[in-house]
């Protein structure tokens, strides 16, 4: 039954796409956006992280699922997505830097009460994490060899909603590993300058100018690897291979049978509970 429906493991498929996390168009983009979104939403990691991702998701599963109009945009727009995304970063560090929120509806009064997390800005980084790692080459390559394999619409949903959570993987990890510790040190909350802006006085923390400055060099830096070809398809081209290597690698350690498939899914199931019941227990404890 498991082989009608899988031609290629889940493990696969998930070892493949913590790999694809590591290709230097993708990570060059997205590991700055979700570290500077820590720090600049320092109190609650684990839900801004599950925000980050779930934008990534959004973006990622289209292409998941051999959309053709999307995957070839993104090939086509290669170059231009990445120039918006440095300017993306660029006003990611201004926002921050002025301790600016996206308006949108409060989820509970503590968080109205608060104002300490800007949902929508968020999740607007995890889109555009999202869309500058769909078009990164060995990213998009990686996972449509792998969805092509499926012989149906649950297999290639399956393998390539794993692939994409292979990616989101380290950043949860990440996030269960700082959550309730960064906003521990005092000094990421002790203020540098205050001064007026459209008639409100913004204060600048240590944290806010971290994020700020993260966003600001990784923006810069994005736009100057572009301009340079560092990040173009033909030079990413061989981190494809490494990705469909990683997987075929994992196929053959682990095999293709339904149980390595089960041990997976309960391993994250128990990491998955693991987050709920931090988020329930509240992250500052």
């Amino acid at each position: 039954m498991e082989e009608v429906i899988f031609q290629t493991s889940l493990i696969a498929a998930f070892v493949a796409g913590v790999v694809a996390l590591f290709a230097p168009c993708c990570i060059s983009f997205l590991l700055p956006a979700y570290l500077g979104s820590v720090f600049k939403e320092k109190e609650k990691v684990l839900l801004m992280t599950l925000v980050f991702g779930l934008g990534i998701f959004i973006v990622m599963m289209p292409a998941v699922l051999g959309v053709a109009l999307l995957s070839k945009a993104l090939f086509i727009y290669h170059d231009v997505i990445y120039y918006i995304g440095g300017g993306v970063m660029l006003l990611s560090a201004a926002i921050t830097f002025l301790g600016l929120k996206f308006p949108m509806p409060h989820f509970s009064a503590q968080e109205k009460a608060t104002g300490k997390t800007d949902i929508l800005s968020i999740f607007t980084l995890g889109i555009f994490s999202g869309i500058t790692s769909a078009c990164c080459a060995p990213v998009l390559i990686g996972i449509l060899t792998l969805t092509f394999l499926s012989p149906n619409f649950i297999g290639a949903l399956t393998i390539g909603g794993m692939y994409v959570f292979g990616m989101v993987l380290p950043l949860l990890i990440i996030a269960v590993f700082l959550s309730g510790r960064i906003s521990r040190f005092a000094v990421l909350r002790k203020q540098i300058m205050d001064f007026k802006f459209l008639g409100k006085e913004r204060i600048v923390t240590v944290s806010s100018l971290l994020a700020s400055s993260i966003f600001f060099l990784a923006g810069i830096l994005i736009i100057y690897l572009k301009a340079m070809g560092r990040l173009s398809m033909d030079s990413s081209e061989g981190f494809s291979k490494t990705i469909t290597n990683a997987g075929n690698y994992a196929n053959q350690i682990f095999g293709n049978g339904l149980l390595p498939n089960v041990i997976l899914i309960v391993v994250l199931l128990i990491f998955f509970y693991i987050i709920r019941r931090k988020l329930e227990g509240g992250e500052k404890k």
